[in-house]
């Protein structure tokens, strides 16, 4: 199918999820989907029903409140995973069913068991069954890049001729490189006359970190659509990023002459958004929407950029929703002020929310000489992580010094208004401090990783606490932020144990029919 607009599918709920310690619960899910649906994305797979009653429950939510763009689910070519995921679609307005089996002979051979002629039945059956039930169904090729490419073109006949709308090519291990994985995309077409009423997809994994550059060489030969995820996470070295592709069709556009419907001034923003219920860092050097894509500190750098922009800088930072780090509000700033600021930058939050930022950021004024703009995103994000879970800090003591045990008192209460109070003693003042929250909450947290880093500049900055720690078996990641680096280490322990109780009570709603 021939077009000048590429459809942006966006996997983050789904495939980026499978990023380890990136797990999200229902609310967070639908948080990020709406704000996908802001940016203008086409598709979210909003994940895969039949995994679990949480995954189900998840994309039933998101279908629900999703009205303008197109909503997906995954499934196997199992009759009960169509099903499922029907089910899970069913308060969708525009839902599509995606549909995926493997058809490389490693796969074959040593997960399926299966030969080439059973392959294609299984595919022909259920994508059939899938069309009879929904007119949107995509099909995806796992491991297709390493697929014999005269079978794949049987693969993508046998699904477009049952009924898909849409064939996707995954680089599943992200195996390919550019030329590669654009001579394919061109064989497919060339050889299946079909994809002149349906779309070429594709779905590059950055095992190579060439998932941008896969995507792009696919486009160049006619793929029609791209997965991806914002800040490109997923499973080992993640996805294809959202953020880089679009820009990188957008500011090359005199080369690809193509387009997309992404309003690029919330990609920032959204970027934000999906690196804080994550817990996943953007690395500074990251394209796009990492802390020095636009920085500039090489004299010479700098003298060019402001003699002229386009010297040294290819973007504008506000195509893309970067602020600068300059002075925002202050002290004597009012709630109209304040409001005003979170509205410009997409900030959501109820009255009583509202009502709590505001009271911090005026403490943080008192606080702070100046306060910049990444002071108040934090703030911000802050309220928004804390505001649910069973458990708040009341109070916590730290003492430490040479030829002293280092000890911990903390005071926590609960939703319920009781009060617990805790101490013990650690290595150091943080690990002291983690124990007495793990005895005041009971739930156990071995910690895999501790970083702090500076939110803005000044001997007054805020610090960013991020903790990476193994609870019930599975990796969770919290953050928080304070200009006292114990009460943000505090935090964020507690952020991750808040959000491990929400997950279980959740889960339990959902197995009892509560949900």
């Amino acid at each position: 199918m021939n077009s000048s607009m590429v459809t942006i599918f966006d996997t983050t709920l789904r495939d980026g999820e499978q990023s380890p310690g990136a797990s999200m619960t229902v609310e967070e899910k639908v948080a990020i989907a709406r704000a996908l649906e802001d940016l203008g994305v086409n598709v979210i797979e909003a994940g895969f029903p039949i995994a679990s009653d949480g995954d189900f429950e998840a994309v039933r939510r998101v279908a629900a409140h999703v009205k303008t763009c197109t909503v997906a689910a995954l499934a196997r070519c199992h009759e009960k995973d169509i099903e499922r995921a029907l089910q899970a679609l069913a308060p969708a307005k525009n839902p599509r069913l995606h549909v995926f089996l493997a058809t490389s002979p490693i796969h074959r051979e040593h997960k399926l068991k299966m030969s080439r002629n059973e392959v294609i039945d299984r595919i022909g059956h259920a994508v059939r069954l899938a069309y009879s039930y929904c007119d949107d169904v995509e099909f995806s090729a796992e491991d297709a890049a390493r697929t014999e490419p005269d079978f794949l073109v049987q693969v993508a006949h046998t699904a477009l001729e049952a009924g898909a709308r849409t064939f996707n090519v995954p680089d599943t291990v992200g195996y390919t490189t550019p030329d590669q994985f654009g001579d394919l995309v061109c064989r497919l077409i060339a050889e299946t006359p079909a994809f002149a009423q349906a779309v070429l997809s594709v779905h590059c994994h950055n095992d190579l970190g060439l998932a941008v550059a896969n995507s792009l060489a696919a486009v160049q030969a006619g793929a029609r659509q791209v997965e991806c995820t914002i800040n490109g996470i997923g499973e080992r070295a993640g996805n294809c990023a959202l953020e880089e592709i679009v820009m990188a069709l957008k500011t090359r556009h005199d080369l690809f002459h193509l387009d997309t419907s992404i309003h690029t001034p919330k990609i920032f923003a959204t970027s934000q958004l999906v690196s804080r219920i994550t817990g996943l860092h953007v690395q500074r050097n990251k394209a796009i929407v990492g802390q020095n894509a636009f920085a500039h500190e090489a004299g010479i750098h700098q003298h060019g950029v402001l003699q002229c922009q386009e010297t040294y800088e290819i973007m504008k930072p506000e195509d893309v929703g970067v602020q600068g780090n300059q002075l925002v509000l202050g002290k004597h700033s009012g709630r109209h002020a304040f409001r005003k600021w979170l509205d410009d930058r997409g900030f959501e939050l109820t009255d009583e929310r509202f009502e709590q930022a505001f009271k911090r950021f005026k403490t943080l004024a008192d606080k702070k000489k100046n306060l910049f703009e990444a002071d108040l995103i934090a703030l911000v994000e802050g309220e928004l992580q804390t505001a649910d879970g069973p458990w708040t800090i009341v109070s916590a003591h730290t003492s430490a010094g040479t030829g002293v045990t280092p000890s911990a008192s903390v005071c926590l209460v609960d939703e319920s208004g009781v009060q617990v109070e805790e101490a013990a003693c650690g290595d150091g003042p943080i690990d002291a401090l983690f124990k007495a929250i793990e005895r005041a909450t009971g739930v156990r947290a071995l910690l895999k990783s501790y970083e702090i880093r500076s939110v803005s500049g000044g001997r007054d900055a805020q610090g960013e606490v991020a903790v990476e720690v193994e609870c019930q078996g599975r990796i969770h990641r919290g953050r928080a932020y304070s200009t006292d680096i114990v009460e943000g280490s505090g935090q964020a322990l507690l952020h991750v144990i808040n959000r491990v109780l929400r997950a279980a009570d959740q889960q339990a709603a959902v197995a009892t029919g509560q949900v």
